[in-house]
């Protein structure tokens, strides 16, 4: 069995539990031969990450620690809300590399938001959490902006990343989210 070790740094706390179960589930479907390591994932306040240069520099070194100390990989995963992931992903990855160029280092954003995925791959989901049994998903998952309240309309209660964020990772069909473009190049860039 081949081993993939992955220093995850997301954003929110309810990736802190659904990143790790997305990247098992993905190899788990698509490349079972390979056994992934995933460290907790470090949580970092977005816009400090994304606008303090010394806050970037500490965070990515952390995680560039852990990664050279287990021959892995630092997996950088935020939203992108209303940037572009095709310029801010490079953007990231290019500023990481020069705080630590001796680590292997993968950037993806999701667009938008992660659940944007799950809005994608509605049908998947019905009847979990209160998702009502007929649930069909939007028409264009992207131009959606708070994919986290188009899941909380169409709930019988609140979404909360914390409580649902994992039991929708575990459920949502990869193939369907994988019209989004964004979910296609998070499943590509890590299986690669």
């Amino acid at each position: 069995m081949i081993r993939h070790f992955f220093i995850p740094i997301v954003e929110g706390h309810g990736e802190q539990k659904a990143l790790p179960l997305l990247i098992r589930r993905i190899f788990m479907e698509i490349s079972p031969q390979i056994l992934p390591e995933i460290n907790s994932p470090i949580r970092v306040k977005s816009g400090s990450f994304l606008n303090d240069p010394h806050y970037f520099k500490k965070y990515v070194n952390y995680a560039a620690d852990k990664a050279s100390h287990a021959g892995g990989q630092v997996l950088i995963f935020l939203d992108c809300e209303d940037d572009c992931p095709a310029t801010l992903g490079p953007k990231l990855l290019a500023k990481a590399k020069t705080v630590r160029s001796d680590v292997p280092t993968t950037v993806v954003l999701a667009h938008r938001e992660y659940e944007t995925w799950f809005l994608a791959a509605a049908g998947s989901l019905r009847g979990c959490a209160g998702l009502p049994a007929d649930l069909s998903p939007p028409a264009d998952p992207e131009r959606i902006r708070g994919a986290k309240e188009w899941l909380g309309r169409h709930m019988d209660h609140s979404y909360d990343p914390i409580m649902h964020q994992a039991a929708f990772t575990a459920r949502f069909d990869l193939t369907q989210a994988k019209i989004i473009p964004s979910f296609a190049r998070f499943v590509s860039k890590v299986l690669s």
